[in-house]
């Protein structure tokens, strides 16, 4: 496997040899100081270029970064939603373990980016356009306070769609009543819970992408009561996990509703008798 110092100067030759890259940026878990790095990093690059479609038509110029397992061009793809226009992405890992995600931006695109990532570390400017340096901060990622409307948004979600997955348990339809679980419930504890711990650390901490650092955070029995909550394996199990969902989701919103100083909806006591008559 390449060494970081290897892929850093792969990433920059490209760009010094080719006159269309005009800056070279990074950000993701690299510049994140708090981050905990390990083989697994992507390298998230950022070309800044002019004449953009030249990097599109013409994809043989990325073989220089190594012999690749697979790659994704999600810009090029019908399947998803372009976030950027005109911005263009490869995903490459490569056959050495090493990935990089390597953003092309065209440079009148420049401020725009600039505003677009807090997260970012500038490694070549060719021409210095970039008078101020940006300040590399992860506050972007970091938990906010709820407001109320987020609060009682949160735990609507949450009872409303415990009466989908009550439906799907009783026809004994898995996959219906699965994906609620999966798609909504689930979601909406992980947000409840991440303002909690947040209330816990004054809101100074990064739960990550895809709440990947939360766990850290929890306390090892509520981590143990969040992981049996996706034990959906079957029609049985679904059932189990929706009662323990609603037993943990009351726990943690009641606690931040008091601690914000929310009201905790009514609708909780009348829902779960709902369910729990249906559930008979």
């Amino acid at each position: 496997m390449r060494n970081e110092s290897e892929m850093y100067r792969l990433i920059l030759d490209v760009a010094k040899k080719d006159s269309r890259i005009r800056i070279v940026a990074m950000n993701g878990s690299r510049v994140n100081k708090k981050a905990v790095k390990d083989e697994f990093q992507d390298y998230d690059i950022v070309y800044l270029v002019d004449n953009i479609n030249a990097f599109i038509d013409d994809q043989s110029w990325i073989d220089v970064f190594g012999k690749r397992i697979i790659m994704q061009t999600p810009e090029a793809m019908q399947s998803f939603p372009k976030s950027f226009p005109g911005w263009f992405t490869y995903l490459m890992l490569f056959e050495d373990g090493n990935r990089i995600d390597l953003l092309l931006v065209p440079i009148s695109d420049l401020q725009k980016y600039l505003a677009f990532d807090p997260l970012i570390e500038i490694l070549l400017d060719k021409d210095n356009q970039i008078k101020e340096i940006p300040i590399s901060s992860d506050d972007k990622y970091q938990v906010k306070k709820p407001t109320e409307i987020q609060y009682i948004e949160c735990c609507n979600e949450f009872w409303w769609i415990t009466t989908y997955v009550v439906k799907g348990i009783k026809r004994n339809e898995f996959f219906y009543a699965s994906k609620h679980i999966q798609w909504i419930l689930q979601e909406q504890l992980l947000l409840m819970l991440s303002w909690n711990v947040g209330i816990d650390y004054e809101f100074e901490i990064n739960v990550g992408n895809m709440y990947k650092y939360l766990q850290r955070y929890l306390e090892p029995e509520i981590y143990e009561r969040v992981k049996a909550c996706y034990d959906i394996r079957d029609i049985e199990h679904c059932e189990r996990a929706l009662l323990l969902l609603m037993e943990l989701f009351r726990e943690t919103s009641k606690r931040v509703g008091k601690e914000m100083m929310f009201d905790y909806p009514d609708y909780d006591e009348k829902t779960s008798k709902y369910i729990a008559n249906k559930l008979k």
